[in-house]
């Protein structure tokens, strides 16, 4: 049975018919904008065609900026999942201001645009900062993006722990004075290029239990060790498994953009899909290198469900 929107909700989400909530201006007035956008972006940023001759491109780990992408022709990748340098003073970081930093996401972005396929997506980890000022990062990683003509297209929060520890400061300890709150969550922000849907067919793993699991806004996944993997601040290879097989069809290209240690290319090679990571760190790249060396390929068979 069909369900519609009323004014005390409804208990099913399954068959329901949202036509008439996205058809209210608040919708339609929101898309025009991305679509104005993307059509400004489009005329202003240069146009790159970058012939596809092989898929030599695949399965590597480049040392360079990803600002320029030139190993990889239009169209090609079907889920980009990154976790950019959070610019607060790790080894691998600048000391960028908010427009430089913000220069640099926004030319990764564009290259992203391009590589993507219609409908492909673009995950992108990120944590607010500070608390005096408190930087609400992915606000700005918001207009950039949708400035670029990407679709927003869901929001997840990253639970890294229950935080029942004294390991982070509280500001004024039980005063009003100066309270700090403690982060223990980062997000997670899902974009979408030209449209919503795949127009693509293509073969998903993900079981059901994965797949309500998945679609949940709060994800509980411990973060990964930083000196195990060797990198200060590593993707756990879960999270990554868990983006890849909820955004990706089995014989898609992952892209990782900032791919650090290579948790996400790892991830990828793990599930059977190909996988392409840049990074400007020779020293990061090498390790990446090394951890896809010692995953299988091709992957033992998984179970497949459509």
């Amino acid at each position: 049975m069909t369900t519609k929107t009323s004014n005390f909700g409804t208990s099913s989400r399954e068959g329901h018919d949202s036509t008439d909530y996205y058809k209210r201006n608040m919708s339609t007035s929101f898309l025009d904008i991305v679509q104005l956008n993307s059509k400004s972006s489009h005329l202003t940023r240069a146009e790159r065609i970058i012939p596809d001759h092989n898929d030599s491109w695949k399965n590597k780990i480049y040392n360079h900026s990803s600002e320029d992408m030139f190993e990889i022709p239009n169209n090609k990748i079907g889920v980009a999942f990154t976790s950019p340098p959070y610019n607060v003073g790790k080894d691998y970081d600048e000391d960028l201001s908010v427009e430089e930093y913000m220069e640099l996401i926004h030319n990764v972005g564009r290259e992203v645009y391009r590589v993507l396929k219609p409908g492909g997506r673009y995950i992108i980890n990120i944590a607010n900062l500070g608390r005096r000022p408190y930087i609400p990062l992915h606000a700005f990683f918001y207009q950039v993006h949708i400035s670029l003509g990407f679709i927003p297209s869901g929001e997840i929060i990253w639970k890294k722990g229950n935080g029942a520890n004294g390991s982070c400061a509280w500001g004024s300890w039980q005063s009003s004075k100066s309270p700090c709150i403690r982060d223990i969550h980062e997000y997670l922000l899902v974009f979408n290029k030209e449209r919503v849907g795949r127009p693509d067919k293509g073969t998903s793993d993900i079981s059901k239990e994965e797949f309500m699991k998945a679609t949940l806004s709060i994800w509980d996944i411990l973060p990964e060790s930083a000196k195990r993997v060797g990198h200060p601040a590593p993707f756990p290879v879960d999270l990554c498994k868990r983006v890849i097989k909820l955004y990706s069809y089995q014989e898609d290209t992952i892209l990782d953009p900032f791919a650090g240690a290579g948790s996400c290319p790892v991830a990828a090679k793990q599930l059977g899909r190909y996988y392409v990571g840049y990074d400007i760190v020779k020293e990061y790249c090498e390790i990446a290198k090394k951890r896809l060396g010692d995953v299988e390929w091709p992957p033992r068979k998984q179970s497949v469900q459509s």
